[in-house]
């Protein structure tokens, strides 16, 4: 019955980075997951303070998708089942993102996953953890496990069929901690009050679950000036596709209600 709550996408934008630190501050989140390409990272991992890290594990949200060396996420996919990814470009994206990580907060991260549940995929989860396991084999971080709940319906089967199993057993035979199962899969349809059902009943489904599990969230704030909220939605919504589903997470989580739909559940770091 123990449950982490973790922001994704942490430096993508300062409307991201603003909803991510005020939620932990407001003890609504426990751990959130850094883009350390993203061109906003040096400046969004100053936002990063001693308080906020007292309060919340902060992890490398593992791209291969969205910034730096990338690839369209099917073409990803495809290379990486065909094991036809370049396994010395991969291994140097992980160390580069690792040393990213490191010179902008002066630490390893505290666990790992990856944006579009990358970590998990066939070549790209056996270098990742020969990495991490050379680098930090006296103090390992966790690893987040993308096996979302049944309920999840069939994009959760799909995530989990790219690697989740592969990626714990490897994962545990070497040593490392592992979550259990992830939460938080949709569609990043409907309005707020949509999104307090999805969390009554992702938390119902925590309390069944045996080990830690994963709620994963996706929050922003609107932080433009001089517009309107619909203008606002609009002009995001062009370069971020699920910005409204954002800004419903971040009024749900942020509101009275969190409390009792948490209730009776251990908010845990790690697991």
């Amino acid at each position: 019955m123990k449950l982490i709550i973790c922001a994704d996408d942490f430096a993508q934008s300062q409307e991201i980075d603003a909803a991510i630190v005020r939620l932990i501050e407001n003890n609504r989140l426990t751990a959130t997951s850094c883009m350390v390409n993203s061109p906003h990272w040096p400046s969004s991992a100053k936002l990063l303070t001693a308080e906020v890290r007292q309060k919340a594990d902060i992890g490398l949200h593992l791209d291969f998708t969205q910034f730096g060396y990338r690839y369209p996420h099917a073409l990803l996919i495809l290379l990486s089942l065909l094991r036809c990814l370049p396994k010395l470009a991969i291994y140097q994206s992980i160390e580069h993102q690792l040393d990213q990580f490191e010179t902008a907060l002066g630490t390893p991260p505290d666990y790992v996953d990856g944006h579009q549940h990358v970590h998990q995929l066939p070549q790209i989860r056996q270098i990742l953890l020969a990495v991490l396991k050379r680098r930090y084999d006296k103090q390992l971080p966790w690893i987040r496990i993308a096996r979302p709940h049944v309920a999840s319906g069939i994009k959760g089967l799909i995530i989990k069929m790219l690697g989740a199993n592969a990626l714990e057993k490897n994962a545990q035979q070497m040593g490392f901690k592992c979550s259990s199962v992830l939460l938080g899969v949709y569609s990043f349809s409907g309005n707020v009050e949509d999104y307090k059902k999805r969390l009554r009943e992702w938390a119902t489904q925590a309390r069944d679950v045996v080990g830690t599990s994963v709620l994963m969230c996706h929050p922003a704030v609107d932080e433009v000036l001089n517009t309107t909220l619909q203008e606002a939605v609009v002009a995001k919504s062009d370069v971020d596709p699920i910005y409204t589903a954002r800004l419903n997470e971040f009024t749900a989580l942020n509101s009275e209600s969190f409390n009792t739909i948490f209730n009776g559940l251990k908010i845990v770091r790690a697991p």
